[in-house]
């Protein structure tokens, strides 16, 4: 029997040795899915972290450069000369970093390395906001009203402003996560907002385009999961809401929606579908959608594509009963989709919690330093994606995000029980996190009620942000007997493959007298 087909899996996978362009939790979810395929995983890595989990995972490591991100996982130059000192033949860049970077793609073609993603001029098209958004016009895809200027200037745009009507939003055509956004409600905020907009948006993607759009006011951020193949199949694996966010930065995402019925969740995927046709799409991709009200008649409009593997896939592979990563190598590797759209179905209900290494009583202020007391909770439903471990160093030089806690139960309630569960079981010690400050939202009225918008957080915040709730003297009690014994010992580690990593080393850990306890209090 092909146990691949059996299991719904691709048959054919030309990918034998894969370097991962990535580092934290999701280099070892990618490292996870390489050992069930039979591939080598390459981990890439800077001088910060020579000792992360996620080099210690792979079967062989290759050493970038410096600890800061533009001197080693920005550089495309050299992730492309690690896959080729490593013998690697494909490379998977994960989320962030250079996973939406033509550059990157365009690199591995050159290269005659297999990219796990779409291909370069994908990228590059639903790169630009603008051009994005004329695309999907183009294919029938609803957009929010607005208008792009030839007038660039600032005259220009605040012109557009007030034919669009105000509450509007100014945009920048790059990047994402919010930089270089705007809202303006009253016409004397134009021109200063404006100037700070194309500011922000030079800084931050060396472009400062801008277009208006009408401001939808406390809408919903639903997005919808698309995959396709090289021989130009598509689905949609469903929605997950991810309206809960602070400053445009997801917090909780959940599948699926109370707000989609399914008939519009019908609408939305076919919508996305298109979306995805219309750009020549390969691989894994999430076309992003403000949702305006709820119900079958609910309006939905295009936010942006995101042309990579997202942080909350975890929640589509629990509600659809996937493995996204394993396709993505599969579909990669030249296999053809795994599913087709009346194979798939949605059950349950499942809810991620990102947990951050960051300080929510001090204006949510990044964190590092090293763990002291790392225990991750368990149980049914319960999946925690981490990067770190007792003993791990967060560095200033990267993205604050430490793990994502996913609970998946027969019921939204359930789930939402477990995921609260979970949290309270999660100590994390050494460095200040967001952990309460998730318990929080999911223990708020309005969270369980599902009345939730983008606007959720930051009308609640005070009722949202409390202390961590750890004793201090148990933080002092962690830092003295971490300090007693930190000397690594060298050993060889194999991988699963039997390849010596480079230079051969593993570390131990010191000896851990938290094991022996059972609470604060004892």
């Amino acid at each position: 029997m092909d146990f691949r087909r059996d299991q719904g899996l691709g048959t054919r996978n030309l990918i034998k040795r894969l370097l991962i362009a990535n580092r934290g939790e999701i280099a070892v979810r990618i490292i996870r899915a390489c050992r069930e395929a039979g591939i080598e995983s390459v981990a890439a890595y800077s001088d910060a972290d020579e000792r992360a989990v996620h080099v210690l995972a792979a079967d062989r490591a290759v050493h970038l450069g410096p600890a800061p991100a533009t001197d080693s996982y920005l550089s495309v130059r050299k992730i492309i000369e690690a896959a080729r000192t490593s013998g690697a033949d494909a490379i998977h860049p994960g989320y962030g970093f250079l996973s939406e970077n033509p550059a990157l793609a365009g690199a591995c073609a050159q290269a005659g390395l297999t990219f796990v993603g779409p291909p370069a001029d994908v990228i590059a098209k639903m790169g630009s906001k603008i051009g994005a958004r004329r695309l999907m016009e183009r294919a029938g895809v609803p957009v929010v009203p607005g208008v792009t200027p030839s007038d660039q200037s600032d005259a220009g745009i605040v012109s557009a402003i007030e034919s669009v009507g105000l509450p509007a939003l100014v945009k920048p055509s790059s990047g994402g996560g919010g930089k270089g956004m705007r809202a303006i409600r009253a016409l004397d905020e134009a021109w200063e907002a404006v100037a700070a907009a194309r500011r922000e948006a030079l800084a931050s993607f060396g472009d400062g385009t801008l277009y208006v759009e009408r401001l939808v006011q406390r809408p919903r951020h639903v997005e919808i999961q698309i995959f396709a193949d090289a021989e130009g199949h598509a689905v949609h694996l469903f929605e997950r809401e991810c309206s809960v966010q602070r400053r445009h930065q997801k917090i909780i995402e959940e599948s699926p929606s109370v707000a989609v019925t399914p008939a519009l969740r019908a609408r939305m995927g076919e919508a996305a579908v298109a979306a995805a046709r219309a750009a020549g799409y390969r691989n894994a991709g999430t076309i992003e959608f403000l949702l305006e009200g709820t119900g079958d008649d609910a309006g939905f409009y295009f936010l942006e594509m995101n042309t990579r593997l997202q942080v909350e896939h975890p929640v589509t592979e629990a509600v659809a009963g996937v493995d996204i990563v394993r396709a993505q190598l599969d579909v990669a590797g030249g296999a053809s989709l795994p599913w087709t759209q009346e194979t798939l179905v949605q059950r349950g209900h499942a809810i991620e919690a990102r947990v951050y290494a960051e300080d929510p009583a001090n204006d949510f202020l990044p964190q590092a330093g090293q763990i002291l007391l790392y225990r991750e909770p368990s149980g049914p439903g319960v999946r925690v994606d981490s990067g770190i471990t007792g003993g791990s160093e967060v560095t200033v030089h990267y993205d604050p995000l430490l793990a994502k806690v996913v609970a998946f139960a027969e019921s939204r309630d359930a789930a939402i029980a477990r995921a609260a569960a979970a949290l309270r079981e999660y100590p994390i010690l050494g460095i200040r996190t967001n952990v309460a400050f998730l318990g929080a939202i999911l223990a708020h009225p309005s969270f369980r009620a599902g009345e939730i918008s983008t606007a959720f957080v930051d009308e609640r915040i005070d009722e949202l942000v409390g202390a961590d709730g750890i004793p201090p003297e148990v933080e002092a009690a962690a830092r003295a007997y971490r300090q007693r014994d930190t000397t690594a010992v060298d050993v060889p580690t194999p991988g699963p493959f039997g390849h010596a990593r480079p230079e051969g080393r593993a570390y131990s850990a010191p000896p851990d007298p938290w094991t022996a306890l059972t609470g604060w209090g004892r």
